[in-house]
């Protein structure tokens, strides 16, 4: 890789660390339910590891280097940076990979999937490494993995016969996209769901099914599709091929995980929870997905929790084939003042959804009212922390029992200091800095609870049976005629549009909240206006700097564009940049890249506040309907088509022009600090402790959680 890509795949100088402020929020919980949270805490972090390893092979054994090297010298990296004979500026570089690292949780970005390498010289880690015996094995463990670019395609998370890296297929050098997917094709025919496993090819052609457990082998009340263990595929292009379901991945940690979940449910405020925990600590123990999905149906019951979390392989981002989850894991405190606004806005839903810009029969018979929580993080285990969450992530019991959504208040309100804002214009600065933030909760509110909580899947549920009128279907909003394709039996929304699922999603969530944002009602619930359509007031400004911000998202998502590959590497970054071409083709000037020097140095966005009602609205409301509709009824073919133009990059202005100047403008993505808590078994009383959000105080906060 030439020095100028390179450079880009820099570790940040320095990263942006931020604390995630919780104490007055622990504090204020009784001691029963400070146990409750602690143990949920140990569970979530326990699967530290498992991430991990689903990130890269040279993830672990980094880890283990960084927490060895600051063990060895107790700290004191001053005094080790002596002993090893190496620079401060070497020192410090070395420090903010390590917590740019952390705050990852592997050596790829949570956000983009692409590698980031120390600033620090290979010598210069070696050195350090050399002053204890045990960090230079873990060093060697790493095979040179650190520092690793001469091969493009490994700086990206990807298919691996495309070249990328992925760990969700080990030890399976020639493994190809066609056989992840004829192999994920079988286990939908069996029902065997995917998102706690990863699949292995063997050299004889046959394939390992690994499956997340603290059980070596088949559960002795058997799996979840039975105590059969060793399949041969019958038809497709694998036709004959062997198929093993092999017990026992991450087989420690689940083990741990498991007997946390079971102290969590000793310590739970009823029975619901109980049940949740008990659930999950099976799941975790034999494998099982039926379990797991048991345990978010308690979930969605436990409504109105002081402790809120969830727990498992959720998101499914990161498994280029759109179907395993990453393990991720959290606990958090209710906000009870900020929780009355998403509660209002609940009670809102059912009115604001028939305003979206499709008919009744593409929508859900009933609004399946959700609990709806601001939380403060406690812990949030995994490669990143989002600003919302709306789960379960199965569409059976999304579609038919209902979901839950949180907004995570101090991720959204954590700031680092000085933040700069590139390519905003000087007289738009005051609006975006004073309402950004609020703006956003408005944003997450309605992209989380409308978003991903409105449609239906048009289904033939069981063999001739279906959700809709199967003799006079509905007509397509789009095309003006009646529907032609719908799911079949088994297939699901992630199965259909595969890879493409989770960005698909995420722009159409996005598009409902940039719509129903421009309800001024909506506003209102969020103390902003009087709920009369009035632009130039605080209500107008908050739904200016949304929009704006918006635009600015969709801009910056370039550098997560890989000229190379011709890939994005992050869902989210994927479906603002296409709204921003939503905005830049509307009506009347809507929306503008305003510059004047040639090379785009100049560059910021140009929007007209006066037409977001107008031309603004009307521009998303066109391209969320037809996201909408083609999700609903199955059309993967066209939605694909459309959805990969609108997300199309012209390699010379987007590609070359405008992420050059992206790239010299980025900003440091927040990496945070996050407490530990304690727990006095003499006593049965927690404790809490806080880390500078510094360089070593994100170092320590994992030393003292790794003991």
């Amino acid at each position: 890789m030439e020095a100028g890509d390179l450079k880009h795949f820099l570790a940040d100088q320095p990263p942006s660390v931020v604390p995630l402020e919780i104490e007055k929020h622990f504090e204020a919980l009784s001691d029963k339910q400070k146990r409750y949270a602690h143990f949920i805490s140990k569970a979530c972090f326990a699967g530290t590891r498992i991430v991990l390893r689903q990130i890269s092979p040279e993830s672990e054994p980094t880890y283990d280097l960084i927490l060895t090297l600051h063990k060895s010298c107790n700290g004191d990296w001053e005094t080790l940076a002596k002993k090893a004979g190496i620079e401060q500026t070497e020192l410090t570089s070395f420090l903010e990979y390590a917590a740019m690292f952390l705050g990852n949780n592997g050596n790829y970005k949570s956000f983009g999937d692409s590698k980031f390498l120390p600033r620090c010289s290979e010598k210069s880690v070696a050195a350090l490494a050399a002053t204890s015996p045990e960090a230079t094995k873990f060093l060697e463990a790493t095979k040179g993995a650190i520092f690793s670019h001469e091969k493009p395609g490994l700086m990206h998370l990807g298919f691996i016969d495309a070249g990328h890296m992925s760990t969700y297929y080990p030890d399976s050098p020639d493994i190809t996209q066609a056989e992840i997917e004829a192999v994920s094709a079988w286990m939908e025919k069996k029902g065997l769901l995917p998102e706690n496993n990863r699949l292995r090819k063997n050299s004889d052609g046959s394939f390992d099914v690994l499956i997340a457990s603290a059980v070596t082998s088949v559960p002795a009340q058997g799996g979840d599709i039975g105590k059969e263990s060793t399949f041969t595929i019958e038809d497709g292009v694998l036709k004959g091929r062997i198929i093993r379901l092999v017990f026992g991945d991450y087989a420690a940690e689940m083990k741990a995980i498991s007997v946390y979940m079971k102290k969590a449910a000793e310590n739970a405020e009823n029975e619901t929870q109980r049940s949740m925990h008990t659930n999950y600590s099976e799941s975790f123990a034999t494998g099982s997905l039926q379990a797991f999905k048991n345990a978010q149906r308690d979930w969605i019951k436990d409504k109105g929790p002081m402790v809120e979390c969830n727990i498992g392989f959720v998101e499914t981002y990161r498994d280029p084939a759109g179907i395993r989850g990453e393990w991720e894991g959290f606990a958090s405190m209710v906000n009870l003042e900020r929780t009355r606004a998403f509660g209002e806005l609940v009670a809102a839903a059912p009115k604001l959804i028939p305003l979206l810009p499709w008919g009744k029969d593409f929508e859900k018979d009933k609004f399946l009212s959700p609990d709806f929580t601001s939380l403060e993080v406690l812990t949030f285990a995994g490669s990143g922390i989002p600003a919302g969450i709306n789960i379960p992530n199965y569409d059976d019991i999304r579609q038919n029992e209902g979901f839950k959504n949180v907004s995570l208040g101090n991720v959204v309100s954590a700031k680092a200091p000085n933040e700069k804002v590139p390519f905003i214009q000087e007289n738009d600065l005051e609006i975006y800095k004073k309402y950004r933030d609020a703006s956003f909760e408005v944003q997450v509110g309605l992209h989380e609870l409308t978003g991903h909580g409105c449609g239906k899947l048009l289904q033939e549920t069981s063999p001739g049976s279906f959700n809709f009128d199967k003799e006079n279907p509905p007509v397509s909003p789009v095309t003006k005629k009646p529907i032609t394709t719908w799911y079949k039996p088994g297939q699901t929304w992630g199965s259909v549009f595969g890879s493409l699922a989770a960005s698909y999603e995420e722009c159409r969530a996005e598009l409902v909240a940039m719509y129903l944002s421009c309800e001024f009602p909506v506003l209102k619930i969020f103390g902003f206006g009087d709920g009369s359509a009035n632009m130039d007031g605080e209500a107008g400004d908050i739904l200016y700097a949304s929009y704006l911000s918006m635009a600015r998202a969709g801009l910056a998502s370039i550098e997560l564009w890989d000229p190379k590959s011709q890939k994005w590497g992050q869902a989210h970054s994927q479906a603002r940049f296409s709204i921003l071409k939503c905005f830049l083709e509307a009506d009347g000037d809507f929306c503008k890249l305003k510059y004047t020097a040639d090379d785009l140095s100049d560059l910021s966005i140009e929007l007209d506040r006066s037409k977001i009602l107008t031309s603004g609205r009307a521009a998303v409301a066109d391209y969320l309907q037809k996201l909408h509709v083609y999700k609903s009824t199955a059309d993967v073919e066209t939605g694909t088509r459309f959805y990969n133009e609108m997300t199309r990059v012209d390699p010379d202005f987007w590609g070359n022009k405008v992420r050059k100047v992206v790239l010299d403008n980025k900003q440091p993505r927040k990496v945070f600090v996050q407490a530990n808590t304690t727990l006095d078994e003499s006593t049965g009383n927690v404790s809490i402790k806080h880390y500078e959000p510094s360089l070593t105080g994100i170092i320590q906060s994992w030393v003292d959680r790794d003991l």
